[in-house]
């Protein structure tokens, strides 16, 4: 939930422009971390701290930057802020194929480091984008973008869907750390995104990193519960959905 940073207020509905009230619903939800900026989570630490795990995002870009340069991401947080906060993990974006991609490696570099003194696992956002990628959700290239992030140290991936399962199964095997889903935008309706998580875990995902399918649904608690059915319990899409609508 790093969207006020990334695309602004307007990712959020009125009833959830506050994140201690969507944090509160989707830590009531069982939800088995929470992804955060410093100030989100220094503000709302009462709301998830000693309930869930806490992902520190430590790298950050808006929309209000010239658009020739939102292939960047700049830090937001240090290592040291995620180990005063207590959380469990660091999160950092690499554009890959950006024409920023040497910038964002160093910089990465230095965190990863860091995360490695203090025993703290690194997830990448591993996103192709940039001058020369036609397509960021090509199975070839988000399974290089994924395998050049395990290659340079992430401990654990995120990155966008492939399309299918077949296809997504083939970055899974090509990436020899865990991959999960980038949820992405808001699907068309709960079925259409539980098909993309069932098809990306049946692929040997380890998991889904869900923003706007979840705090943008009318009943964020149930979608929550029905993705970690899909998740943890092997759901159907038909068991997801009756989740949903048993709420």
């Amino acid at each position: 939930m790093d969207h006020g940073v990334e695309h602004g207020p307007r990712d959020f509905p009125p009833q959830h422009l506050d994140p201690r009230v969507i944090l509160s619903k989707v830590v009531d939800a069982g939800v088995n971390a929470v992804m955060v900026k410093r100030g989100v989570a220094r503000l709302t630490w009462d709301v998830w701290g000693g309930r869930t795990s806490l992902v520190l995002k430590v790298t950050g870009k808006t929309e209000l930057r010239p658009e020739a340069e939102r292939n960047l991401q700049s830090p937001t947080a240090e290592v040291e802020d995620a180990v005063a906060l207590d959380a469990d993990a660091v999160a950092y974006t690499v554009y890959w194929g950006s024409q920023y991609e040497d910038q964002m490696l160093r910089t990465f570099r230095e965190v990863a480091g860091s995360c490695e003194v203090y025993g703290l696992p690194v997830l990448m956002l591993a996103y192709p984008r940039g001058p020369t990628i036609k397509s960021r959700t090509d199975v070839e290239i988000v399974r290089y973008a994924s395998r050049a992030g395990a290659e340079v140290g992430a401990d654990l991936i995120k990155t966008h869907y492939t399309g299918s399962r077949e296809t997504f199964s083939e970055v899974v095997k090509a990436c020899p750390v865990p991959v999960m889903l980038s949820g992405g935008e808001k699907a068309e309706t709960p079925r259409d995104f539980f098909q993309v998580v069932k098809n990306v875990m049946d692929a040997g995902a380890a998991g889904a990193v869900v923003g706007r399918n979840v705090f943008q649904s009318e009943d964020p608690v149930s979608m929550m519960k029905a993705i970690l059915k899909i998740v943890h319990e092997g759901a159907s899409v038909d068991d997801a959905e009756k989740t949903i609508k048993k709420q």
